[in-house]
């Protein structure tokens, strides 16, 4: 009987689900891109031994099961009579984690930590304070022993993440689209890394990954090319995230960084197939899991070292300068970060989710007359 990344058997008979067969037998690991209880345990069936929050996440999850979340928020706010919609509306979504996080405990202690993760998101609120963003990353990582902490790739949250790593957080760096980030955050935690060694801390059992919203990274460069007038060949955009993402891995493995890439943000297809055989994290939305399923997408057990063909990546490196700025390691500095397209839409789609979270907690409490 197959063994899979989580060192639990599955049932034969399933060799027509890619993604099972992917982490039955390849160092990549599935996770899943919510944490709906529902879907992480099906996913789990599929192989996956990860899963993720987010504003937009905990929103679309809530009010999904706004039957159940209804009466919890308000139980929330009778044990809380002094807490505003916003501390709500976050209790729940730590609620919501911890639940999330119980399902994947026993991974997690089969992988020693290293798989079984729960990602749960930092306030996007604090964007621009590096204090109250470790000191929130030190909070969520009490919550349960298999919590993973996202905090933004942007300048302070470089910060952030090298601090809250001195402090024993496992990060998932989010809000993160280019090679240069990636190469950031790496840095950041082994830096982190180091300043706990130095002190006779141990450096064992951190889960650490670093995201590439590859498909938000497709989405802002057909964006910036519609608005600039370029057009280059169709399709040519569909492998932009995916050759960031193989760019940023092969950087990681000659380098040795103790963290591992993931990718996010899907919008295609190849954002899993092409990356599978790599010692990575690929986290599809639960509706793409079954997709590459129903498909049958082929499992390339070396895809992940089968490079992007050079016409398309010099054609977008001549024709799309913002292309440029994601894919080579000193396209930007770390000031810049923020100021990158897709971070700056992102942030603000996090924003607006964090807004609508308030304003439904709001609703529960204060119902419209």
């Amino acid at each position: 009987m197959p063994i899979t990344a989580a060192g639990t058997k599955r049932a034969k008979g399933a060799s027509h689900l890619p993604l099972r067969v992917a982490s039955e037998t390849t160092p990549t690991a599935l996770w899943n891109d919510s944490a709906d209880p529902d879907e992480l345990a099906r996913s789990i069936g599929f192989g996956a031994v990860g899963a993720t929050c987010n504003p937009v996440i905990a929103l679309a999850g809530i009010t999904a099961h706004l039957a159940e979340w209804r009466p919890r928020i308000q139980a929330l706010a009778k044990q809380n009579p002094t807490a505003g919609e916003s501390e709500i509306g976050w209790l729940a979504v730590e609620e919501m984690s911890i639940a999330a996080a119980k399902l994947l405990e026993p991974i997690f202690h089969e992988t020693g930590g290293r798989n079984g993760r729960l990602s749960i998101q930092t306030d996007p609120r604090l964007h621009r304070d590096a204090t109250a963003l470790v000191e929130q990353a030190v909070h969520f990582s009490t919550l349960a022993p298999n919590i993973i902490v996202k905090i933004p790739a942007t300048r302070i949250g470089i910060y952030a993440i090298e601090e809250a790593t001195y402090r024993g957080v496992s990060i998932n760096a989010t809000v993160s689209f280019t090679v240069a980030q990636a190469v950031a955050v790496a840095e950041a935690i082994e830096r982190g890394f180091g300043r706990r060694a130095a002190e006779g801390l141990s450096v064992e059992g951190f889960g650490s990954v670093c995201t590439i919203m590859g498909g938000r990274l497709d989405d802002w460069l057909k964006s910036w090319a519609a608005s600039n007038r370029i057009l280059v060949e169709p399709g040519y955009f569909e492998w932009a995230g995916v050759a960031a993402l193989k760019e940023a891995y092969r950087i990681y493995r000659e380098r040795g960084y103790r963290v591992r890439i993931l990718s996010a943000a899907f919008r295609n297809a190849l954002q899993w197939s092409e990356l599978v055989g790599g010692d990575l994290v690929v986290s599809p939305p639960f509706d793409w899991q079954e997709r590459i399923n129903e498909n049958d997408i082929p499992v390339r057990p070396h895809a992940i070292d089968e490079p992007v063909d050079p016409v398309i990546i010099e054609t977008l490196l001549t024709h799309v300068p913002e292309f440029a700025k994601a894919y080579r390691e000193d396209g930007m500095k770390p000031e810049q970060f923020e100021e990158f397209g897709a971070t700056v839409r992102t942030l603000r789609q996090f924003l607006e989710a964090d807004a609508a979270l308030d304003a439904l907690v709001r609703d529960i409490l204060v119902p419209p007359k």
